[in-house]
């Protein structure tokens, strides 16, 4: 990359934050913004997932990342928890947010949906339409479609009130009515067909001024425009031939599920996606997640999803850059950027050059500019391509190649130049341990079969629930007469979970989780007495389901059952029917035990490492803590805990459950990013908690005590609970000759050290660096000086910058040709 890049770049988002009012049209080459033709990228940041005073930073960064809009969903669930009653406050003030998007000089998509899936909880649907009778959603239903336009309404009037269509000089550039249907539209049949009819028209009405687009619809109502959401939509042809070719969900990662290993998606791929998009046509590419952020609370979904919603995103769950993802999409978006006026003004050819290799050229007819793709999509061969005139060029397998001109290489989709940051949770230098208080969670009413209603049926939990908590208790007695047979029984349950605690006559007998969240079958032995015999079962919901045909039929709890006793020689009593007493939440749920003023009537214990208390299920904990100094992002380190809730200062920071562990295996050192991507590939974590530290936004903490309250549902052990900060630790680079380095440290902090450089053909990768074949003697003396004491420094690697003017190295036996396979590079490690 050449300094006279950076110059162009500046120069399109200065002009970008002048060009946001307006008309928007298209085309099957452009989107046209105010009479300019335009490519764009932009990005998904969900405004719950991250807190309002995170906002600027997350936005200003993506913008710094070189993206021109971003994009998020509405969710009807945050702002309309109770039917006609709205809350658009704090968190979910969206119309600040979109304003601070067009304060930054960016575009913005607004998806209303109002599904939205996103791993949130029951899709983002509210509650109380489940409850509606003779509901159905997502079809041809007129109590749902009432209250979809409703809803759908009320946000486009909010929006057209604060001006944020671009028509009316805002931000907004597109709009989304609903969400992936047609992944799952054939099991609605006839019903389902009409209902997408019925959303364009709908969504047409509203006369917002600017295009609506359905992601995943083939049989999208003109002028709706369809969209492609993948890893990979490059052979992706819209339904009309006169719409523009648009990527909304470039999944730039995988999200993360409880039991599973952290799926990693390689920068070198996520680039070959985003070029080979472009390279066939494309006008719009959207990652989601740019910044995925945290399910805070019990927005998650699944179920099973984690509270981390990090996705492997460009910016991290905190709001850091995640390096090199970040820099080199980046750099990719400048090369593209590069040719924006030819790409969006132009014929396309393309030649087959054979191996797999493909050339496609862009030409400008009028002006005769061109601008080309070179691609290798074999998965293991590399390629070195004789363009006659337009030069020779090294294709590595599965990469693309931009030339600017048709005869410049500005960029390879291969060949990362951006830094590498490796972030590092920290103590503060004296951490102090947490003194914890407890109480257990109050069961008398429960254990003694004691609930708020009765019914002859297990009856489904999210029924009742309303989704107000993931905890239903199912209770009801039988009388034995012979205990000769029942003393040693077995108490069955099939369960549609997630987790089941039991117990019989005020004593636990057990307690069971699904795998992966689906249905389970719960047998422990019992002892029963003679006499009544009360029997109470604690189901816990883990997310609801947010995805799939009819996914808001799914049932959840023990709905349906069986409940069984089997005593000996198989003798069982059904007790499916019999009078149950059903109870939601918990007591320390609604005595608000996770506040910070100390409850009424609540009686907190000190010295929870007592052995009669430590490990025990059903324990709230209580700990005061100072909050850590500087301004890194907090998380708390819960390894140790078993299942349950974390608060602080009364903000529920969401479910947590370290004893969950990954698998042993599937993971590796190496990630080959060759091939296709999948949510197997180039995982991490194999043998850990699927999360163990958790996001507490600086936002939450108060200057002097703060307070932390632990649920813990399964009984773990909270003496190694700890605050941390997460910041940089070791930042790297991997430069070629002939692009820039570019380090830099984040929050403010300098390049103190620098461990390792080396300029010829060093060998290794970050943390194992060492020195190759030959290098410039003076490497690191020349990176020292450009960079130690600074928060950011770089330089362009060239054979000249290290005094080697005639192409040789020191000791005169090697010649750093223009072969891209045996260029110069430049290896640094540095830390801040």
């Amino acid at each position: 990359m050449s300094s006279s890049w950076f110059k162009t770049l500046l120069l399109s988002l200065a002009l970008l934050g002048s060009c946001l009012a307006g008309e928007v049209t298209y085309d099957s080459k452009a989107l046209i913004i105010n009479g300019e033709r335009r490519i764009i990228f932009s990005g998904s940041v969900h405004y719950p997932r991250s807190t309002a005073e995170m906002w600027p930073d997350i936005i200003q960064k993506a913008k710094d990342g070189g993206l021109d809009a971003i994009e998020t969903y509405i969710f009807w669930d945050r702002h309309e928890p109770v039917r006609r009653q709205y809350d658009f406050s704090g968190n979910l003030d969206f119309i600040k947010f979109f304003k601070l998007i067009q304060e930054a000089g960016l575009y913005a998509i607004l998806r209303i949906g109002p599904y939205v899936c996103a791993e949130w909880n029951y899709g983002g649907f509210p509650m109380w339409l489940h409850n509606m009778p003779g509901i159905e959603l997502r079809t041809n239903n007129p109590i749902y479609k009432n209250e979809m336009q409703v809803f759908t309404t009320k946000i486009v009037n909010m929006a057209k009130e604060a001006n944020l269509f671009a028509s009316q000089g805002g931000p907004v550039i597109l709009a989304q009515i609903e969400n992936e249907f047609g992944n799952v539209m054939w099991n609605y049949g006839d019903a389902g067909k009409a209902y997408v009819k019925w959303c364009a028209q709908m969504a047409l009405a509203q006369n917002i001024g600017v295009p609506w687009i359905m992601c995943q619809q083939s049989d999208a109502p003109q002028p709706i425009i369809n969209t492609c959401n993948n890893y990979y939509c490059d052979d992706f042809t819209p339904n009309n031939p006169k719409s523009p070719k648009m990527f909304t969900e470039n999944w730039i990662g995988w999200f993360q599920k409880w039991g599973e290993r952290v799926p990693h998606r390689s920068v070198e791929d996520s680039a070959f996606s985003v070029a080979r998009f472009f390279q066939k046509g494309g006008v719009l590419n959207n990652y989601y997640m740019y910044h995925g952020g945290t399910n805070f609370g019990r927005t998650s979904g699944g179920p099973y999803v984690t509270t981390s919603y990090e996705y492997d995103a460009p910016l991290d769950e905190y709001g850091n850059l995640n390096q090199p993802k970040w820099g080199h999409l980046k750099n990719l978006h400048e090369a593209i950027k590069l040719g924006e006026k030819i790409l969006t003004n132009s014929t396309r050819t393309d030649r087959d050059l054979g191996n797999q290799v493909t050339l496609t050229t862009y030409t400008n007819n009028a002006t005769k500019e061109r601008f080309c793709f070179l691609s290798n999509v074999a998965e293991n061969k590399d390629a070195k391509i004789n363009l006659q005139q337009d030069g020779s060029y090294y294709v590595p397998a599965w990469s693309v190649t931009i030339l600017e001109g048709c005869n410049k290489e500005v960029f390879n989709t291969a060949k990362v130049n951006s830094q590498t940051s490796i972030m590092v949770k920290k103590n503060d230098d004296e951490p102090s341990k947490l003194t914890w208080s407890w109480t257990p969670e109050a069961m008398k009413d429960t254990l003694k079969g004691q609930g708020e209603f009765n019914a002859h049926q297990l009856l489904e939990q999210k029924d009742f629930t309303v989704d107000a908590s993931d905890y239903l208790w199912y209770m009801t007695s039988v009388d034995i007469n012979d205990t000769s047979i029942w003393n040693n029984a077995t108490l069955r349950v099939i369960t549609k979970g997630h987790t089941l605690h039991a117990y019989v006559n005020k004593k636990r007998v057990g307690y069971q989780f699904s795998q992966w969240g689906n249905s389970f079958t719960f047998e422990r032995n019992v002892s029963l007495k003679k006499g009544t015999n009360i029997i109470t079962l604690l189901s816990v919901t883990v997310g609801l389901p947010n995805y799939g045909d009819w996914f808001d039929k799914i049932k959840t709890g023990i709905a349906g059952g069986p409940v069984q006793l089997v005593g000996k020689n198989n003798g069982t009593i059904d007790l499916s029917n019999n009078l149950w007493s059903y109870k939601v939440g918990l007591n320390g749920e609604k005595k608000r035990l996770y506040d910070s003023q100390p409850g009424l009537g609540v009686s907190w214990r000190k010295g929870s490492s007592k052995p009669h208390r430590v490990g025990r299920p059903m324990t709230w904990y209580k700990a005061y803590f100072n909050a850590p100094s500087g301004t890194d992002p907090v998380v708390v380190d819960l390894q140790g805990l078993g299942k349950g809730f974390a608060w602080v200062n009364g903000h529920n920071i969401g479910r947590y459950w370290p004893s969950m562990v990954a698998s042993t295996n599937g993971c590796s050192g190496t990630c080959d990013y060759r091939g296709k991507y999948r949510k197997e590939k180039c995982n991490t974590g194999c043998g850990n908690p699927s999360q163990r530290w958790y996001h507490v936004p600086r936002s939450f903490l108060n200057k002097d005590k703060n307070t932390l309250v632990l649920f813990e549902e399964e009984g773990g052990n909270p003496k190694n609970v700890s605050f941390q900060t997460v910041t940089t630790g070791t930042i790297c680079a991997h430069v070629y000759e002939g692009a820039l380095l570019d380090l830099s440290c984040q929050g403010g902090k300098v390049i103190s050290e620098i461990q390792f450089a080396s300029f010829g053909y060093p060998e290794g990768a970050c943390g194992s660096f060492k020195i190759g074949s030959w290098q410039a003697t003076n490497s690191k003396s020349m990176v020292e000086a450009a960079c130690i004491g600074r928060e950011r420094c770089g330089f362009l690697v060239s054979k000249e910058a290290f005094g080697i003017n005639d192409g040789y190295g020191p000791n005169k036996t090697k010649t750093i040709t223009g072969n891209d396979n045996d260029v110069g590079r430049l290896a640094v490690q540095a830390t801040c």
